[in-house]
């Protein structure tokens, strides 16, 4: 993670460099205080989503000496939004209800774990954690919601999804209902809790087959071969080919996550020069809030030529050295959620995803 400052230095040898690996295979994340009152003291990234406000710390009365590096999360919980827009159809107050159940459920899980683990820690069975960490005080519950597209296509009766106002806005109250409820739990626990934009590598593909055998009339995302929920509150993967349009439609939503979102930058084939991928990246910063980036490029790898800009199942030059010879086939890589794999290697939902995907196409 790269933490972009108002005084970073774009133009900089060491930028250059940092641009032109970001253009070939999409590495970094780009942590955005261009755009916000931030300072890069305040934040944790814990891994590729999961983001701690330490601010929240300094809110204990406890100060940030001795505790920023003795955070994290006891767990993450996450909701099948999807589940509940089908059961609930047009019936918003029972959708909260039932979502202010699963809430409660989720902390209570929470909060037993925490209980657990702190019992195993005092009881000397974490030395290590013991000696290291000495408790979870500072640890955050961490709560995600899932398929909030599916859950506004359900509800509405396929009427709207998140891409349009009415979508968007419902979207928008939930998120801020969570957000007051996880203030409730805080004053009720003494414990820190937040909302993650879960990455729910599995749980998309999960939440899509378990609701698909209970409910054969759920609306999904995919194929009946690939069915999956658009991860967090994110955009349909073949909503649009402008990555600043995305992001003007995902930024307010994005911002409501206090435990980490991230926002990916799908493209079809490396970025066409450096300069060009700094100025993407420092264009999203500057115009938008959302807190975290990526550049993902599609590439593959052919066994002999090694690495090729885009998908490719078999090797165009392999093929055109020896066109009377077998193809050799390539892997394709791109980002699963928080890494690079080959998508050989993906969960079902997640191959469906993949073919479904519009890239970003370079401005």
């Amino acid at each position: 993670t790269y933490n972009i400052t108002r005084d970073f230095e774009w133009d900089s040898p060491n930028a250059d460099l940092l641009f032109e690996m970001t253009a070939k295979y999409g590495l970094p994340y780009f942590q955005n205080f261009c755009n916000s009152d931030l300072d890069p003291g305040m934040i944790r990234s814990m891994c590729c989503r999961l983001q701690l406000d330490l601010r929240e710390l300094l809110k204990r009365g406890n100060g940030l000496f001795g505790s920023a590096e003795q955070t994290g999360s006891v767990g993450v919980v996450t909701v099948n939004m999807a589940r509940l827009g089908y059961l609930h159809a047009h019936d918003e107050a029972g959708l909260v209800r039932r979502l202010d159940e699963l809430l409660e459920l989720a902390i209570g899980t929470l909060e037993r774990k925490r209980e657990v683990i702190s019992h195993h820690i005092d009881a000397g069975l974490f030395p290590y954690t013991k000696r290291y960490l000495g408790t979870l005080d500072n640890h955050f519950a961490t709560i995600g919601v899932n398929g909030m597209n599916e859950m506004v296509r359900n509800f509405t009766l396929d009427e709207h999804d998140i891409t349009d106002e009415t979508g968007h806005a419902m979207c928008v109250r939930l998120l801020d209902h969570v957000r007051a409820r996880m203030v409730e739990f805080q004053e009720r626990t003494g414990h820190l809790v937040n909302l993650e934009a879960t990455p729910a590598e599995g749980a998309t593909y999960r939440f899509a087959k378990e609701d698909r055998a209970r409910y054969p009339g759920i609306l999904q995302a995919g194929t009946d071969a690939n069915p999956y929920y658009t991860n967090s509150s994110q955009l349909p993967v073949g909503c649009t080919d402008d990555p600043f349009e995305a992001q003007a439609m995902q930024e307010e939503l994005q911002t409501k996550y206090t435990g980490g979102t991230v926002m990916h930058l799908y493209l079809g084939e490396r970025v066409s020069s450096a300069e060009a991928c700094k100025q993407l990246v420092r264009r999203s910063l500057e115009r938008f809030r959302s807190p975290y980036l990526t550049v993902t490029p599609t590439f593959s790898i052919c066994p002999n030529h090694g690495y090729l800009s885009g998908e490719h199942a078999t090797c165009p030059s392999c093929a055109a050295a020896r066109p009377d010879a077998a193809p050799v086939e390539c892997e394709v890589w791109t980002r699963v959620m928080g890494y690079f794999r080959p998508v050989s290697s993906f969960n079902i939902g997640k191959r469906g995803e993949h073919a479904e995907r519009r890239h970003f196409v370079e401005p």
